[in-house]
């Protein structure tokens, strides 16, 4: 048993790092698969529709301590593949995100009316340039906060990535309390740490919704 010291706080904050890489992760691959989902949801084709809705609802009906389990535990035990942490818990994430960040960005495409694709259509517009050009940008301020409201919620729940032995700041708070035997004081710094992050996202998401309902 020893008392916690400046070394613990320094591998709390380097272990932060990685708390970071992996919202990066899930951002950077589930970001443009939200948005293929996302297009699959708003198409005019009921296939395409359906099979989006069904990927939806089976991801967001699994908890994402679930998904890590499964791309863990689970992949060796079907598919014979043995996983890295990072990379289970990056998969896990990303699928997570895609399925979450898919049905904000459809409410946010299907809040554009119908009008709008008329109104582009009429100058001569091509679908996909009636949706980069006139639909995409209103559907993004109206899903932008939303977005960085799951934002946090995604920040938070880099923590379950410990269930599978990676070392994230929630693992690294774990490990130091374990060395110390000073699990307040641990627990507390950790949850300080996570309020620091997630605190300026939700007043910008605040932000935002007050001054999109106030533009309308």
């Amino acid at each position: 048993m020893r008392t916690f010291v400046l070394a613990d706080l320094l591998s709390l904050f380097i272990a932060l790092q990685w708390t970071v890489a992996l919202v990066i992760i899930a951002l950077g691959f589930g970001g443009p698969l939200a948005l293929v989902l996302a297009l699959m949801r708003t198409s005019g084709r009921r296939a395409l529709r359906w099979t989006a809705a069904a990927i939806l609802q089976v991801v967001q009906g699994v908890p994402l301590l679930g998904l890590l389990m499964f791309f863990y535990f689970g992949m060796p035990v079907f598919l014979g593949v043995e996983m890295a942490p990072l990379v289970a818990v990056g998969i896990a994430m990303t699928v997570y995100t895609a399925s979450f960040l898919g049905d904000i960005w459809r409410g946010g495409i299907e809040a554009v009316k119908h009008e709008q694709w008329e109104a582009a259509a009429c100058l001569g517009l091509s679908t996909w340039h009636q949706f980069l050009y006139v639909v995409a940008p209103q559907a993004f301020r109206m899903a932008l906060p939303p977005t960085v409201g799951f934002l946090v919620q995604l920040i938070k729940g880099t923590s379950l990535a410990s269930v599978v032995g990676f070392v994230e700041l929630a693992r690294a708070g774990q490990i130091a309390s374990a060395a110390t035997f000073q699990p307040l004081l641990v627990y507390s710094i950790v949850a300080a740490i996570y309020f620091a992050l997630c605190l300026p996202l939700t007043l910008w998401a605040r932000s935002l919704e007050a001054r999109l309902n106030a533009a309308r």
